[in-house]
């Protein structure tokens, strides 16, 4: 740079001497103030070029430092696969891809779920131009059943040390499905699992023998057999470790920066909250069972109200965590029936034969709830709830409905109806009208069975017009 400066600056001189030479009024013959000027100039290129050599140096640097600073989208599975996670995990990715993050990170600890929630995720991770790692933590999680499918779909598959993988066998919803469904139902499993297996270049063995054989192993184990890619005991460890990993999409390689990267956590938001609770096969169940008796009641007792509201909102949130399930609908009718068997309990005297038609209904109405051969291990309904649940449900039409609707039956204590049937003792000569005195007060009255005599009983049979219609007590 320098030489080339100096070769300018002669180059100029010896033009400017040209131009001198042909006009001596151009130039005047001294050349300081011109040397002083390109001097200057040649010092200020200097400056510059040292100070965008120092520059381009400092970027080179810091140019990896700068690529590592981004941001990985970080949530938490805890708790069964169903249609809630799922659109969890589909927003989580959408969020990464909008916000150009490095990954998403899923941590995992799930007992299983729904196949058809845990294909709709297996398919999210695969297709996801996003890579998706998938963290089975804390110490003492564990990736179970659907949670093995999606840890063996995800680019970058790590454990916390304690945790376990495995048991992968699909089963009924309660245990009764026949062998050809059980059969057909494990072999669609295991061919789901030896293709996530084969596409993410994972041991397709264990893979289908988790399946067919409910094997189940620990972290050091998973490494091992090539289930998982790492064992780390934090986020901070794992990104660290992955930093620089190439991961594949469309045959095209990128590389990973996540080294120092900025974790943003992505949490469910409230309503998800609720639905993914509500989605539970027992909470649905007991909201389904609370929704029927709540409305009941009201209708036994208008005006009430809070029951009404309590088992409309109920039954609401059951239709709705119903439609996520597997339901069998003549589950759902059987159940419906029982109740209504129960109700005409109260109502009609078959000495017990209706509430033995309804308990049985809602037993098995109960168990045929959750269509069997549906899900992979934990969409199901507790057979200890729904025991309990028959046994307050049926105290509760036989004893409480039926002491209300016993009270109801009563006869008035008050006001006119009440004197019905009541002893009155005649003041006068009924002939046929006359007076009466009954619970302390003269009525008028008139007699329906012939001459009643002063101080005679008489039983109050009517009341009209305030006029008590009375007769001898031994007609």
């Amino acid at each position: 740079m320098e030489n080339f400066l100096n070769s300018a600056l002669q180059r100029v001189e010896k033009t400017a001497s040209w131009i001198w030479y042909f006009n001596k009024s151009i130039f005047p013959p001294d050349f300081s103030k011109l040397h002083i000027g390109l001097s200057f100039l040649q010092s200020f290129i200097h400056t510059g070029y040292n100070i965008m050599k120092r520059l381009f140096l400092y970027i080179a640097i810091s140019m990896p430092l700068l690529l590592s600073a981004q941001t990985v989208i970080s949530i938490k599975i805890d708790g069964a696969i169903n249609p809630v996670v799922a659109a969890y995990i589909h927003r989580s990715i959408e969020k990464a891809m909008s916000e150009n993050a490095a990954c998403v990170l899923i941590h995992l600890n799930t007992p299983g779920g729904l196949l058809k929630s845990t294909r709709m995720i297996v398919g999210d991770i695969l297709e996801s131009p996003i890579p998706v790692i998938v963290y089975v933590s804390p110490a003492g999680a564990h990736a179970g059943s659907a949670g093995v499918f999606i840890t063996l779909a995800a680019d970058i598959a790590a454990m916390a040390p304690g945790t376990n993988i495995g048991a992968a066998h699909p089963v009924t919803m309660q245990g009764t499905a026949d062998s050809i469904m059980n059969s057909k139902s494990t072999n669609d499993a295991a061919a789901f699992i030896r293709t996530i297996a084969e596409y993410r270049k994972r041991n397709l063995q264990w893979a289908e023998d988790a399946v067919r054989q409910s094997v189940a192993i620990s972290a050091n184990e998973a490494l091992q057999k090539n289930i998982i890619d790492l064992i780390v005991p934090n986020d901070r460890e794992l990104l660290n470790q992955v930093d620089g990993k190439l991961i594949m999409r469309d045959s095209a390689k990128f590389q990973l920066h996540t080294r120092g990267a900025v974790i943003e956590t992505l949490d469910m938001g409230f309503t998800e909250k609720l639905l993914n609770i509500i989605s539970d096969p027992d909470v649905a169940y007991i909201l389904l069972m609370l929704g029927l008796l709540g409305l009941i009641f009201e209708l036994f007792n208008p005006g009430i109200i809070f029951p009404g509201i309590i088992g409309f909102i109920s039954i609401v949130l059951a239709f709705y965590a119903l439609n996520t399930l597997p339901v069998n609908y003549a589950g759902l009718a059987l159940i419906i029936f029982g109740v209504i068997l129960l109700l005409l309990e109260i109502k009609i005297v078959t000495h017990g034969m209706l509430a033995i038609g309804g308990i049985a209904a809602l037993l098995i109405g109960s168990l045929m709830l959750i269509r069997p051969g549906s899900g992979l291990e934990v969409a199901r309904i507790s057979r200890t709830l729904i025991i309990s649940t028959i046994a307050v449900t049926a105290g509760f039409f036989l004893f409480v409905i039926g002491m209300g609707l016993k009270a109801q039956r009563r006869k008035p204590v008050m006001g006119i109806e009440a004197m019905l049937g009541k002893t009155a003792e005649a003041i006068d000569v009924l002939d046929p009208s006359g007076r009466v005195r009954i619970q302390g007060e003269i009525w008028n009255a008139i007699s329906i069975s012939g001459v009643a005599n002063m101080g005679e009983k008489l039983c109050v049979k009517e009341v009209k017009n305030l006029t008590l219609y009375v007769e001898h007590l031994n007609t």
